[in-house]
């Protein structure tokens, strides 16, 4: 059973790859960019909330702003005012990371991309349960994940295998929800 633990979590780890290695890069809020490049985040995190973002058009944009937000250039005026704040505010840290890491992101926007809608969800209830966790149990996983990530690619393929043919042969996982038992998964194991 321990063996079975340690797939899961190795392939839970996988399947959070797109989406946790980026979250846990961000210890600290990037410095602020220079004053008037961006349009301003609104109100200070912890202080009441301000007024709902008022609606921008793409052409009352900075050329830096669109610049960042070239991707959504032919839907940025359908877009509710709160989702073009959230936009902006990104755009604004965009410019602060080192190139390393916009790079890493590029590729995961891409991977994301290249996604079926059905992996899509699976990777956002992935992540949904995986912020789910109590801290302690969210950095295991991250630990295992790392270890998982610098094993060589010929260990990692053999131990997704084993993880695929051991999920064949295992029984279905318990129902959740309503009258399904509803429990959390089991903890990862201690390493």
């Amino acid at each position: 059973m321990r063996r079975g633990r340690l797939f899961f979590v190795l392939m839970l780890a996988t399947c959070l790859g797109s989406v946790v290695p980026y979250a846990f890069a961000q210890n600290t809020p990037p410095p602020p960019p220079p004053p008037g490049e961006f349009f301003p985040p609104g109100p200070p995190p912890g202080g009441p909330p301000g007024p709902p973002p008022a609606p921008r058009s793409w052409q009352s944009l900075s050329p830096a702003e669109r610049d960042v937000l070239a991707p959504l250039a032919d839907k940025w005026d359908s877009l509710p005012p709160q989702r073009q704040a959230r936009m902006l505010e990104r755009a604004q840290q965009w410019k602060t990371l080192p190139p390393e890491q916009r790079q890493a992101i590029r590729q995961r926007i891409d991977q994301w991309q290249k996604m079926t809608p059905e992996q899509r969800e699976q990777a956002s209830e992935n992540s949904k349960r995986f912020q789910q966790l109590p801290p302690e149990e969210r950095q295991q996983l991250h630990a295992a994940f790392q270890h998982f990530q610098q094993l060589p690619p010929d260990q990692r393929e053999q131990l997704l295998r084993q993880w695929h043919e051991e999920m064949r042969n295992a029984p279905p996982p318990p129902r959740r929800g309503p009258g399904g038992g509803g429990g959390r998964p089991p903890h990862p194991p201690k390493f």
